[in-house]
């Protein structure tokens, strides 16, 4: 996946919006709340940092390519930093995971003006 792989996909997701900031980073939001991080790519490739459950922490904070995201997961926050180890549609899961998690913790008024999780 490239970058602009990545932004079309988050794009993709309903109700997202798309700001560059601390330094360069590619930062997708829901609700104005952040779901997913791309950036710091070291030459090595891609870096997408994405928030999960506790159990999905759980497995892959230790898998290859993977690593609890550093900033977010010394704050005991369940974020894990992506630079290989899935495959894109794994990594597409996973963001779509993230893009949910964080827009069921908007308020229920926020998530009805989105359009969001009514079911």
């Amino acid at each position: 996946m490239t970058y602009e792989d990545f932004n079309a996909f988050c794009g993709s997701l309903p109700a997202t919006t798309h700001v560059v900031q601390w330094g360069g980073a590619h930062v997708w939001k829901v609700g104005g709340k952040v779901f997913a991080i791309g950036g710091w790519d070291d030459g090595d490739g891609i870096r997408v940092t994405f928030k999960v459950s506790d159990l999905a922490y759980e497995i892959l904070r230790d898998g290859p390519g993977l690593r609890p995201a550093p900033y977010f997961a010394t704050r005991g926050m369940k974020w894990i930093q992506y630079f290989g180890g899935l495959t894109e549609d794994e990594l597409k899961a996973y963001l779509t995971d993230s893009h949910e998690i964080v827009s069921r913790g908007l308020t229920k008024k926020k998530q009805r003006e989105l359009g969001l999780n009514q079911d």
